[in-house]
């Protein structure tokens, strides 16, 4: 009965579970989670809207939890830098969520930011090589509050974010900084998972879900693998960069082009 009905889930959706495998190896291979293209991908389902933002969550979590464990298990982080901007992300994500403004402008507005900063990154020919001795406290905290506020607003971990102005003021290395994303995700994402469970209109279907799960979990592994054996610092860095051009262009279609 169980083979049957996960024999039926695999191939009447095989296409989103396709996506999602992909999404999770692009996307952790730079330390991100890939809820934004979770959503654009389950958007094309029958599932309802509460269904669709807490299976792209879970997603997320699914597959930066086991960056985190990775990264730490080889030592990218340094805590010291790290929670500063974790520690105020999480309660400025929650005031950025009660936030009314224009969801047009706020996106065009948002797309060309990220345009810009992908730009930024690409032609820009520094790249941190070793550890950095900054510890401005009140740096990394400003860092964390200001991209968990916006996250908060946009409703996603905000990696896609942080990433890129990580990487414009020099703040570590690029793996440090991917795993820094990673972390920072994680904590946002479990937060914004929290607060859309104690919603009375939560619901969640377990058997696509559960399938979702574990194949975003694999293709997360291999995308962090992939980061870690293969790619040096510079081309760490474009990889980035051209994940965030594709998500800034796919934004300015959407809202401003269409």
């Amino acid at each position: 009965m169980v083979i049957t009905l996960f024999l039926d889930v695999l191939s009447t959706n095989w296409y989103i579970i396709l996506l999602f495998f992909i999404i999770a190896v692009l996307y952790s291979s730079v330390g991100f989670g890939g809820g934004s293209s979770y959503l654009a991908v389950l958007a094309l389902t029958g599932l309802l809207f509460t269904q669709i933002r807490a299976t792209a969550l879970l997603c997320n979590v699914m597959v930066v939890t086991g960056n985190v464990l990775l990264y730490i298990q080889q030592k990218q982080y340094n805590w010291k830098k790290v929670i500063p901007l974790t520690l105020f992300s999480i309660p400025l994500a929650f005031l950025g969520g009660y936030l009314r403004i224009s969801q047009t402008f706020f996106f065009i507005l948002l797309g060309f930011t990220l345009l810009f900063a992908a730009i930024t990154m690409w032609i820009s020919n520094k790249v941190v090589t070793n550890n950095t001795n900054d510890l401005n406290l009140a740096k990394n905290a400003g860092y964390g509050g200001v991209i968990g506020f916006i996250s908060g607003m946009v409703g996603i971990g905000g990696g896609i974010f942080l990433a890129p102005l990580l990487h414009l003021t020099n703040w570590d290395t690029p793996k440090k900084i991917a795993a820094t994303a990673s972390f920072f995700i994680l904590v946002n994402s479990i937060s914004g998972l929290v607060g859309q469970y104690t919603n009375p209109e939560f619901s969640i279907d377990w058997k696509l879900t559960s399938i979702l799960l574990i194949t975003v979990f694999i293709g997360g592994q291999i995308g962090s693998r992939m980061s870690n054996q293969f790619f040096t610092p510079t081309q760490l860095k474009k990889a980035t960069a051209i994940l965030i051009a594709f998500v800034s262009i796919r934004i300015l279609w959407k809202y401003l082009l269409v």
